[in-house]
């Protein structure tokens, strides 16, 4: 079937003015109803604490993943790896995970940035670690700014 499909009998379909004249009467409700009542959301989230506590969650996450993985290239790339640089690098992994399980409590999101400066703090043990932990502090006021955004 190639043609337009008819209507049903007894309908007509509403003509392309009309739909603009209810979208704008949709809008204008809609402004008016946030110019009135402060119940209104900021966002269009349904919950933007928990939409905000899964960017945390999910930023830290992905901090551990890639500082565990990151473990054997530096090793064969960049050189001598102390083993301390190994404990720190899996210490502040176990520190992400825990603390991405944390992020209901209010003090999660500092103790999130305490632990991107302890991560900066470990690139005196390797200039690679120091690298990491400017591209994750800089992920992390990303999200720190998205928070403040969506939360106000």
């Amino acid at each position: 079937m190639t043609g337009p499909v008819e209507e049903r009998p007894g309908r007509s379909a509403p003509t392309e003015g009309a739909q603009i004249q209810g979208a704008q009467a949709e809008g204008a409700q809609a402004e008016g109803a946030q110019a009135e009542g402060g119940g209104q959301r900021r966002s269009g989230l349904r919950n933007p604490d928990k939409a905000v506590r899964g960017l945390g969650a999910g930023t830290l996450a992905l901090e551990a993943l890639v500082l565990l993985l990151a473990i054997q290239p530096i090793r064969v790339v960049g050189g001598d790896l102390s083993g301390a640089a190994i404990a720190a690098i899996v210490a502040l992994a176990v520190a992400c995970v825990a603390l991405a399980g944390q992020m209901k409590r209010a003090w999660a999101w500092h103790a999130g940035t305490v632990l991107q400066g302890l991560l900066l703090l470990s690139g005196l043990l390797h200039w690679s670690l120091f690298a990491l932990g400017v591209m994750f502090a800089l992920v992390w006021a990303y999200a720190l700014h998205v928070r403040r955004v969506i939360l106000g």
